[in-house]
């Protein structure tokens, strides 16, 4: 079981919804950070840098959105709808093209784990998305 999970689970408060979806939601945000994260350091570290920075743009900036949506779901008190929407909105997009030009690079390992990061990421932000209504 996950830490967000873990930490949904000891809520004093009802959800409004399924915990199991935010905890996936949360859990891929998370990873998806991580990915961009390291996939940037690998990055910094090809020969062929000056062909890799589209990638490492679009990661840093996917690893920040996604860090600032973990947190935003995280934080349950008092939630704001409209703000969340837009960054699950944005976090959706910012995966979809960070796994579109990873998968770009996807010769190289660290690139295909990232695409693959991002990808899940996507999802679970659309199917949350979904649910939210």
């Amino acid at each position: 079981m996950s830490y967000a999970r873990q930490t949904l689970d000891t809520y004093p408060r009802t959800l409004s919804i399924d915990a199991d979806r935010l905890a996936f939601t949360i859990d891929a945000l998370s990873d998806c950070a991580q990915a961009c994260t390291a996939d940037t350091d690998a990055d910094l570290s090809e020969d062929n840098l000056a062909e890799m920075v589209r990638c490492i743009r679009l990661c840093l900036d996917c690893a920040d959105i996604c860090t600032a949506t973990a947190g935003i779901l995280s934080r349950l008190a008092e939630y704001d709808g409209s703000a969340t929407t837009a960054l699950l909105q944005a976090c959706a997009a910012i995966c979809a093209s960070c796994g579109d030009e990873c998968e770009r690079h996807a010769h190289m390992p660290h690139c295909g784990v990232c695409a693959e990061a991002c990808r899940r990421c996507e999802r679970a932000c659309r199917e949350l998305l979904d649910a939210l209504g």
